[in-house]
C-alpha cells in the first residue's frame, strides 16, 4: 500500500512538472523575460515609459529615426491598448527596417575599421529578408564569391588581413575578433598559453581558430572582397610559454571538437585548380573554413547562442546580460543566469530569427521603462535593469535624427533627384521605376555627409561602441560644421521654413518639440520660447534656428532614452 501511493505520488509529481513546462512554453516570451528580471532586482523596478518616450526609443531602435511630428501626433492621439504593440509591427515591417540593422551591424562586428559598398549589400539584404543569424554567421566565415548578393561577407575578414605599414598581416586579430563577436570571448591572451586569468579559455581554443586564418588570403583577381584558402595538409603545432610542451591541433571552433584533415592524393586535393595567370591558388577540396562555419555558428554550440541573444539584449536594452559582451567566462556570470539560457534556446529554437528576438524585448516591460527615476529615488545596480539605459545615439542615427528633425532629408533628396534628372533624364526615369536603385543613388550622395558624422561621432576604428563618450571632436562639429548649420537655414519645406510661417508663439514652440524632442514641451518651455523669439523679431527666421540647433546640441537630442 505504500509503495502504490508513493508510486502515485510520483506520477502525479511527473504530472504536475509536465502541466508547469507546457504553461511555460505556452507563455509569451516578453511576459517570462519580465518575470525572471524581477526576480532578480534587489530593487522595484521603474515605471513605465509614458507615450513619447517609447516613441521615440522605439523608432530609434528598430528605424534608426526619430519619428516625425505628424507620427508623433498621431500615436499621442491614439487611445487604443494595443497601439504600442502595432507600432512595434509597423516598424519592424517598415523599409527603414533593414537599413537600420545594417548600420548597427555594421559598427558592432566592423568597428568603424571602414566600409565596402559589397558588405553593405550583404547586411541589408540579409535583413531585409530576415535571414537567421546562424546563416549570416557561416556565410561571413565561409565567403560564396560566386554569389553576387553574399560576395560583400568577406569583407569582414579582407579588411582585417589587409596590412598596415609594416605590421605582418594580423592573423590572430581576426581569429581574436571572431571569438569575441561570434562567441563572446576574448581569446587574445590563449594564443602563447592558456589565459592567465581565465580558466575556461585555452591555448587549444585559439590555435584551433587560428590555423583556419592562418590557411587564408585576400584573393587579389576580383573587384569585390574574396577570401581564397591554401591546402592545409598538416595539424599546427604549438607550444605553451609557461610549459614547454609540444602540442598539435587541427581545425576546431573554440570549446568543441577537432576535425580531422584527411590525407588526399595530388588528383584529389583541389575542387578547382589555381590559375596561375589570374594569381588565383585554387579551390582546396578540403576547406578549414567551412569546417568552421559548419561547427561554430550551430543551435548546439551554447556559447555561440547566448552570445548572439546577448549582443541582441545589449542592442535593444543598452547593457548586455554577459557584461562585457566579449568577457563570458565562469568568472564573469551572467547578471541573469536563467534569463540568459531562456533567450539562447528561444532564439536557438525559433531559426535565429532575428526580427522575432527584437520584437519580444520591444515588447517587455523592461525595455519600456522610462529611464527617469522618482526625485528620492537611488540609482539601481546597472546590472538590475530596473530603469531604462540611457545610449548615446551612433553617428548614423544622430545624423538620419538631425535630418528627419529639420525636414532636411526630404529638400536634400528633392536636389539630388533634380540633380540626376538633369544629368541624364532617361537613366533618371529608370530609377524613379525601380525605388531600390533610386534609394542607392540618394544614399551615394549622402555617404559624405555620413562620413562627416562618423569621424566626428564614431570611435576610432577597433574600440567597439558600447559607452558614451562626449568629446570635445563632436561639440565643435556641432558649432561649426557648415553643412549642419546650413540645415537651420530658411528653406522651403524644412523646419525653420514650417516655424516661420508661425505667428502663435505656442503652436509654434509645440511644432518645434515635437520635430526634435518627439514630445511637447513643457509650459516653461514655451514661455522661454516666446521670450527668446519676441526679442529677436528683426531676425526671426535666424533665431528659428537658434532654438532649433540648441534643441540639436542638447544631451536629451543626443541620447537614445
Amino acid at each position: 500500500m505504500l509503495i502504490r501511493t508513493g508510486w502515485i505520488s510520483l506520477l502525479l509529481a511527473f504530472a504536475w512538472v509536465a502541466m508547469v513546462g507546457d504553461a511555460a512554453a505556452a507563455e509569451p516570451l516578453h511576459t517570462r523575460i519580465d518575470r525572471l528580471v524581477a526576480e532578480k532586482s534587489p530593487v522595484p523596478v521603474g515605471s513605465r515609459s509614458d507615450d513619447p518616450e517609447f516613441l521615440r526609443r522605439i523608432s530609434l531602435d528598430l528605424n534608426g529615426r526619430i519619428p516625425s511630428a505628424d507620427e508623433t501626433r498621431e500615436f499621442l492621439a491614439d487611445n487604443s491598448p494595443d497601439k504600442r504593440e502595432r507600432l512595434i509591427d509597423r516598424l519592424l515591417s517598415s523599409d527603414d527596417y533593414a537599413p537600420r540593422m545594417a548600420d548597427l551591424f555594421h559598427v558592432m562586428l566592423m568597428e568603424r575599421r571602414g566600409d565596402d559598398p559589397h558588405w553593405r549589400q550583404f547586411l541589408q539584404k540579409s535583413f531585409a529578408e530576415n535571414k537567421p543569424w546562424d546563416r549570416m554567421v557561416a556565410e561571413i566565415l565561409k565567403p560564396d564569391p560566386d554569389v553576387e548578393h553574399l560576395r560583400g561577407s568577406a569583407f569582414f575578414q579582407t579588411k582585417r588581413l589587409e596590412k598596415y605599414g609594416q605590421n605582418a598581416t594580423d592573423y590572430p586579430g581576426l581569429t581574436r575578433d571572431v571569438g569575441r563577436l561570434f562567441l563572446g570571448v576574448d581569446l587574445q591572451c590563449a594564443q602563447c598559453h592558456d589565459h592567465p586569468s581565465v580558466d575556461d579559455y585555452q591555448q587549444v581554443d585559439f590555435q584551433g581558430m587560428y590555423i583556419v586564418f592562418l590557411n587564408s588570403y585576400i584573393r587579389r583577381d576580383t573587384d569585390f572582397p574574396a577570401i581564397g584558402e591554401k591546402l592545409l595538409s598538416k595539424k599546427i603545432e604549438f607550444v605553451s610559454v609557461f610549459v614547454q610542451e609540444q602540442k598539435t591541433t587541427g581545425p576546431r571552433p573554440p570549446f568543441g571538437m577537432e576535425v580531422m584533415i584527411p590525407m588526399l592524393s595530388k588528383e584529389m586535393q583541389f575542387l578547382i585548380p589555381p590559375d596561375r595567370k589570374t594569381r588565383f591558388a585554387g579551390v582546396p577540396r578540403f576547406s578549414p573554413m567551412q569546417v568552421l562555419a559548419d561547427t561554430l555558428p550551430t543551435a548546439a554550440n551554447v556559447q555561440f547562442k547566448q552570445n548572439a541573444a546577448n549582443r541582441l539584449w545589449f542592442a535593444m536594452m543598452g547593457r548586455g546580460i554577459v557584461h562585457p559582451l566579449d568577457l563570458q567566462h565562469s568568472e564573469n556570470p551572467p547578471s541573469h543566469p536563467k534569463l540568459l539560457t531562456v533567450l539562447a534556446d528561444e532564439f536557438a529554437a525559433r531559426n535565429f530569427d532575428i526580427k522575432w528576438m527584437l520584437r519580444e524585448f520591444a515588447l517587455t516591460e523592461t525595455y519600456q521603462r522610462s529611464s527617469l527615476l522618482p526625485a528620492d529615488a537611488k540609482e539601481p545596480p546597472p546590472e538590475s535593469f530596473a530603469v531604462a539605459f540611457e545610449r548615446a545615439l551612433s553617428a548614423e542615427q544622430l545624423m538620419d535624427g538631425m535630418l528627419a528633425a529639420t525636414g532636411e532629408r526630404a529638400v536634400l533628396q528633392n536636389q539630388i533627384d533634380e540633380e540626376l534628372r538633369e544629368a541624364d533624364p532617361k537613366f533618371f526615369d529608370i530609377l524613379r521605376a525601380n525605388p531600390e536603385m533610386l534609394a542607392g543613388q540618394r544614399n551615394e550622395r549622402l555617404a559624405e555627409i555620413r562620413q562627416s558624422f562618423v569621424t566626428a561621432f564614431g570611435n576610432v576604428p577597433r574600440d567597439p561602441e558600447v559607452e558614451f563618450s562626449p568629446t570635445v571632436k563632436a561639440s565643435l562639429f556641432l558649432m561649426n560644421e557648415q553643412t549642419v548649420l546650413g540645415w537651420l537655414d530658411r528653406k522651403p519645406g524644412n523646419l525653420v521654413d514650417r516655424l516661420a510661417k508661425m505667428t502663435d508663439y505656442s503652436k509654434l514652440a509645440n511644432e518645434l518639440y515635437l520635430s526634435v524632442m518627439s514630445r511637447l514641451p513643457s509650459d516653461e518651455e514655451r514661455i522661454e520660447v516666446a521670450k527668446f523669439l519676441t526679442k529677436r523679431k528683426d531676425n526671426r527666421d535666424k533665431a528659428i534656428g537658434h532654438l532649433a540647433w540648441a534643441l540639436l546640441a542638447s544631451t536629451e537630442f543626443r541620447l537614445n532614452h
